[in-house]
């Protein structure tokens, strides 16, 4: 079995908080986090467009960035770049080897009481992999919460928390303040915290906890001024700080909701460049202009089909941000294509959607923790019981029927189903 497979067969091992396995991991790897400036980003929704954001700033300003996300789309080396690139798999087998080695003499000293997870392990295989490339900055993407998220092993000296809202209720808490207090968890002493969250409650529990840090807070909508312009579904905005006045300049990602990512970004930058790490305007100007981060109001222009939209949202928030780029770019006699797991807040997360919907074409990904596409498709109709609604398990049968509509299709719901689609599209064209 070669480590991609043994690392495949971890994957439906659940969730597990706690950071006791991957300090062990790490330690016995020689705490690979150390030979570089870690930046830990927390928070519901935006993190991965931040990191994308931010990673584009510090390549274009000469920094040697290393960018740990999650899930992927398709593969898994997508979790993992240095320098914009995904890493190669002769790299990944390589790194992911020793950390299944390293496991291996941990469980026979008895220093780990079971198997690591999927996310420990390739939290590992990162940091390590970052230490072999050489970078000098390593941007990581929190996976769940923050406190006993595993990549908060590297007690980073920056952070940022995008936004709080609610997801993951079971495991984080019911109230936005829990929330934002687990999220906050990644806030080491000293540090410097950019936040964009602005919901009073979760604001204040944030700023607490930094104050107990002894952590330096930035609001990243506080002293500072931004101007937008929609068109086409494109936005375009001047951010002028206390410092420098950066635009107008075009935002690479769709969706009003990347100029607060964007904002954090900004801040988070700044507060970079203050340290003696990056910047310069160009560089930022390039990681507003030129960030990539797809499956995210991913648009793909087809040549005798109609468009297709990706959004990777799976959240009543993520909805909502896709709702309303929807009504601002005029596509508002949609085909929807939805999957979504069975956690999650499924009347939350159509309710913002189905307005736009002249069609529902419900599906599934293969998952123990996905939602049946009957079931869906039985929410969808209690929701909206006038929307016709087409029942296909199969992503690229649903996308292939709701093509045949003439309007233009929405994929949504669930990370896992925008990977699916991707996935046949390289597999199979414009899926006719």
């Amino acid at each position: 079995m070669t480590p991609l497979q043994q690392l495949a067969s971890r994957e439906f091992f659940g969730i597990k908080l706690g950071l006791d396995a991957i300090r062990a991991l790490t330690d016995a790897l020689g705490q690979p986090h150390h030979q570089y400036l870690p930046v830990i980003l927390a928070g519901t929704n935006g993190k991965g467009s931040v990191a994308a954001f931010v990673s584009q700033g510090l390549h274009a300003a000469g920094v040697r960035v290393g960018r740990y996300t999650s899930p992927h789309l398709v593969h898994v080396r997508e979790r993992f770049s240095v320098g914009l690139r995904d890493v190669g798999d002769h790299v990944l087998e390589r790194v992911l080897q020793r950390v299944f080695d390293a496991e291996t003499t941990l469980r026979a000293r008895g220093a780990l009481p079971g198997p690591a997870t999927y996310f420990e392990l390739t939290t590992a295989a990162a940091l390590v992999l970052f230490r072999e490339a050489r970078v000098d900055v390593a941007v990581l993407e929190v996976g769940l919460g923050g406190r006993h998220d595993a990549t908060n092993v590297v007690a980073a000296p920056y952070a940022a928390i995008t936004s709080i809202a609610f997801n993951h209720m079971a495991q984080l808490g019911t109230s936005l303040a829990a929330i934002a207090a687990e999220k906050a968890g990644v806030v080491s002493r000293g540090a410097t915290v950019v936040s964009g969250v602005r919901e009073h409650e979760a604001a204040a529990v944030i700023a607490g906890v930094c104050e107990r840090q002894d952590a330096r807070l930035v609001l990243a909508h506080e002293d500072l001024e931004v101007e937008t312009v929609e068109a086409g579904g494109r936005t375009t905005v001047t951010i002028t700080t206390p410092a420098r006045r950066y635009g107008p300049l075009p935002l690479a990602l769709r969706g009003r909701h990347q100029v607060d990512n964007a904002v954090v970004a900004v801040r988070l930058l700044a507060a970079l460049e203050a340290g003696g790490v990056g910047g310069g305007a160009g560089a930022l100007a390039s990681a507003l202009s030129e960030a990539r981060w797809p499956g995210r109001l991913e648009l793909i222009a087809r040549t005798r089909l109609p468009p297709l939209l990706l959004d990777g949202a799976h959240n009543p928030a993520g909805a909502s941000a896709l709702g309303r780029w929807l009504e601002a770019a005029g596509w508002t006699s949609v085909t929807l294509v939805v999957a979504c797991m069975r956690d999650k807040d499924v009347t939350g997360l159509l309710a913002p959607l189905l307005p736009w919907a002249a069609r529902v074409v419900t599906t599934t990904v293969e998952m123990p923790r996905a939602l049946p596409a009957a079931d869906l498709a039985a929410a969808v109709q209690a929701l909206a019981p006038a929307v016709p609604i087409a029942i296909e398990p199969a992503p690229a049968t649903a996308v292939a029927v709701a093509s045949r509509a003439g309007r233009p299709v929405v994929v949504a719901g669930s990370l896992f189903l925008v990977g699916a689609v991707r996935a046949a599209l390289a597999a199979g064209g414009e899926l006719v």
